[in-house]
C-alpha cells in the first residue's frame, strides 16, 4: 500500500508572492508574452480555500500513476470538501494513510488505484476506515 508523509499547512500573516505572468502560456505554438505581467501571486491563497481544513502531503509509490500522481508529489489535501464517487481523497483504512479514488458501486465502498498493477481494496463493516481529505491540487517537481 502506498504511503503517505502529512506536512501542516501553517497559516503566516506575512505574504510572500511570486512573480505572476497574468496571460495564458501556450501549449502549442508560441506566442508574444510582451507586458503581461501582474505583480504577484499568492500561492497560499490561490490553491488554499479553507487553511483551517487545509494539509499537505508527499506522495510515496506509485499506484496512482495514472490519474498523475507520482511518487514525490506534494498533494494538497482539503478536509472541508465533501467526498463522492470518483474523488481522489486521502484515506486511513485499517492502520495505515493511502490515497487512492473513492469508487462507490452496488457492492460496497472501494478504494481504486490508478496502476493495473495494484488492487483495488474493499472497504468492509470491519475496516477501520475514514475520510482524512479530498485532494484538491498536486503540485509537482519538473
Amino acid at each position: 500500500m502506498d504511503e503517505i508523509k502529512i506536512s501542516e499547512v501553517k497559516s503566516t500573516e506575512k505574504t510572500s508572492g511570486l512573480q505572476f505572468f497574468e496571460g495564458r502560456v501556450q501549449a502549442g505554438f508560441p506566442s508574444p508574452a510582451q507586458g503581461e505581467y501582474a505583480d504577484s501571486i499568492d500561492l497560499n491563497r490561490a490553491l488554499i480555500t479553507n487553511p483551517a481544513a487545509t494539509f499537505c502531503a508527499r506522495v510515496m509509490g506509485d499506484s496512482m500513476v495514472d490519474a498523475g500522481i507520482n511518487e514525490g508529489d506534494l498533494l494538497i489535501i482539503d478536509r472541508s470538501l465533501p467526498p463522492h464517487d470518483g474523488s481522489i481523497a486521502v484515506c486511513f483504512i485499517d492502520g495505515d494513510f493511502t490515497v487512492k479514488r473513492l469508487s462507490v458501486r452496488d457492492e460496497g465502498l472501494f478504494l481504486t488505484p490508478a496502476n493495473a498493477q495494484f488492487p483495488e481494496i474493499p472497504v468492509t463493516d470491519d475496516s477501520n476506515f475514514q475520510v482524512w481529505g479530498v485532494v484538491s491540487h498536486i503540485i509537482k517537481r519538473v
